[in-house]
């Protein structure tokens, strides 16, 4: 039977109608649901589910060598897992795509981002909300040799550039606000030149060169920590303590496009419970742990070794038990950027109801498919 995943929206829309018609059809003739589904002629709901795509990380790249993933998956009945690489050149929040069009699964962002692309129209719930963030996740980097950009009051006047819908513009935004220099917007001309650049290499490329004085990375990805592990940037500045990107913002999420958490939520289950293992794992095997990551996502073994053990790592933090904690925190960080002009969150903010139905809490605290209960 065809793997969900690989199906195209429209497609899966219409398996998904026949399974339903055939239901009803049957229903019609005095079969219970269940009923038909025992009648040999009957259509199922949905197709079953061979196999799962994830994002290759350093969590899903432990996960699979160590064999939690495999233990995982065989108890729920998917026996193929296809770990899914990023290229080198793609453009950050590529992964709403892959969600969307069934490249994957399952898809990992900071909850900023995350909220943007529902906001603009992607049909997705968040499964999982990590702890807050600090001030080690998304530091202001320059280059290590630029004499003239030492602290946040010398980028007065200065270019800056970074992904537009990411933490990358998240975080600074808010640390550079509140330090007096805003950013230009779209409407507005600010203290900074800013420049949207949404794909990675290229930034770091801007920065090397001097096109641009600084950008926002998060040190704990493999790009990110070469740069910073071989000397060749510094930190500039950090966000604010308990500011509303550490809160809120900057919160690491896992969230699935809604229809698949509603057809196969012990797929979701399974992947958030792989992750706890994984978590665990890594916390008592580091070295093992960063030999695996090397291998997987063809970084350096010491580069793999930063990402996983390092404070700014977000591969392994503590979850989010709570999902109204997680609405609360989105309201308060929508609220906060709306007011200090963000033009993407004014334009299409998220009302209360659409903020409650984006978190889905089966996944969350004691929810019937929460990793943090015993199935």
């Amino acid at each position: 039977m065809s793997d969900y995943l690989s199906l195209p929206s429209r497609l899966r829309n219409t398996v998904l109608g026949i399974g339903l018609a055939a239901s009803l059809g049957l229903a019609g003739y005095g079969l219970s649901v269940s009923e038909a589904h025992a009648a040999p002629a009957a259509v199922p709901a949905h197709p079953a589910l061979q196999t799962i795509r994830l994002q290759l990380n350093p969590m899903t790249a432990v996960a699979h060598e160590t064999g939690i993933l495999k233990e995982e998956y065989d108890k729920v009945g998917i026996h193929q897992i296809v770990l899914v690489a990023p290229g080198s050149a793609q453009l950050s929040g590529a992964e709403a795509a892959l969600l969307n069009n069934g490249g994957v699964a399952i898809a990992q962002r900071m909850i900023y981002p995350a909220v943007v692309h529902a906001a603009r129209g992607l049909d997705a719930v968040i499964v999982w909300e990590s702890q807050p963030s600090d001030g080690n996740r998304t530091p202001i980097l320059a280059r290590a040799d630029n004499k003239e950009v030492n602290s946040i009051a010398d980028l007065d006047g200065k270019k800056f550039g970074s992904s537009r819908v990411s933490c990358y513009w998240t975080a600074p935004f808010e640390t550079l606000t509140k330090a007096g220099l805003p950013l230009d917007s779209r409407t507005q001309q600010g203290r900074i030149r800013y420049q949207s650049i949404d794909q990675g290499n290229a930034a770091v490329a801007a920065l090397l060169s001097g096109a641009i004085d600084a950008t926002a990375m998060h040190l704990g990805t493999s790009s990110a920590a070469a740069l910073y592990t071989k000397g060749q940037v510094k930190v500039v500045g950090r966000t604010p303590t308990q500011g509303v990107y550490e809160r809120g913002a900057g919160r690491v999420s896992y969230f699935a496009m809604r229809d698949f958490a509603d057809r196969y939520p012990q797929a979701v289950q399974a992947f958030l419970i792989a992750q706890e293992r994984a978590k665990q794992w890594v916390q008592d095997h580091p070295d093992e742990a960063a030999k695996i990551v090397a291998k997987a996502t063809r970084v350096p073994e010491d580069v793999a070794k930063f990402q996983i053990t390092d404070a700014s790592q977000f591969f392994f933090m503590e979850g989010e038990r709570d999902a109204n904690n997680t609405r609360v925190t989105i309201k308060e960080f929508q609220d906060w950027y709306v007011a200090n002009g963000d033009d993407i969150l004014t334009d299409h903010r998220l009302s209360d109801d659409r903020i409650h139905a984006l978190v889905d809490e089966r996944f969350f605290g004691n929810g019937a498919y929460s990793p943090y209960r015993t199935r």
